[in-house]
């Protein structure tokens, strides 16, 4: 790893390299430059990837940081962005290709993603489960692929993460969920298979609040950044059975109890 300080290479800098890697699709050896130290730097050097990188944000995902790593970035959870044409809605009976980089860092999480029906902009005043709530317009089945070409990116922490778009490569919807309001008061109870082989069982009581309160306190994140939710906005609110690494050739289930299953085909680069 490079050893140069943040101030040195500078957030631009270390930015227009994890670009350039995704766009390329070509792996890195290592994290290009200083890991940032600290949550402010990772996410300046996020901000700085997406204004180079020019394709417009439509959504964001909300992932846990590990204990472990609270001292250092001190919160409980993360954000990345989900980038114009990464998004895709899924057909029942027909499964997804997802496209991965060899030597890269590539998931499958069974996500529950709300879909934002009007806007919560940045204020003051931190918002509510009792005000986001109301703004969610659906909540669907979904499935993030996690992915950036960095294979040992969570290896360096959430600081590598969160500047790295937040390890975000794309996002499956599925159905809505009807009476989500009703059934989060219950369970929904999540499973995800690789190759048919059962690798986790989960539900929506996993995500600390529940997807409102992933997606509240993305909001307040979003608003303390200056940025916000805007009608229209996914939000893939974190994973609920773990994070399955997958490579070309798997095939992933996600299913979703009394609301449906979303496939996923992983492969590698076309020609």
């Amino acid at each position: 790893m490079n050893t140069m300080s943040i101030e040195a290479a500078g957030a631009a800098g270390i930015a227009e390299a994890l670009v350039s890697a995704r766009r390329a699709g070509c792996p890195l050896a290592g994290f290009p430059g200083v890991v940032p130290p600290d949550l402010a730097t990772a996410y300046a050097v996020q901000d700085a990837a997406i204004a180079h990188y020019g394709v417009p944000v439509v959504g964001w995902k909300v992932a846990m940081i590990a204990p472990h790593f609270r001292e250092r970035y001190p919160s409980v959870r993360l954000a990345g962005p989900v980038l114009a044409g990464t998004v895709v809605m899924a057909e029942d009976g027909v499964a997804v290709e997802v496209q991965v980089v060899p030597g890269g860092f590539a998931a499958v999480e069974a996500e529950f993603v709300a879909r934002i029906g009007r806007d919560l902009p940045p204020r003051a005043e931190p918002y509510t489960d009792a005000e986001v709530a109301p703004a969610i317009a659906a909540l669907h089945a979904g499935v993030e692929i996690a992915g950036f070409p960095l294979a040992d990116i969570n290896g360096f922490g959430p600081g590598a993460v969160i500047a790295c778009f937040g390890n975000n490569a794309g996002l499956i919807v599925g159905k809505p969920i009807a009476d989500w309001t009703v059934r989060l008061a219950t369970t929904l109870a999540t499973d995800v298979t690789i190759d048919a082989v059962e690798v986790g069982r989960g539900s929506a009581a996993v995500i600390p609040g529940g997807p409102v309160g992933a997606t509240t306190f993305l909001a307040n994140h979003l608003s303390a950044r200056g940025i916000g939710l805007k009608a229209g906005d996914w939000v893939s609110t974190g994973a609920t059975t773990g994070v399955h690494e997958v490579q070309a050739g798997r095939y992933a289930e996600a299913t979703f109890d009394g609301v449906g299953r979303i496939a996923v085909r992983i492969v590698g680069p076309a020609g």
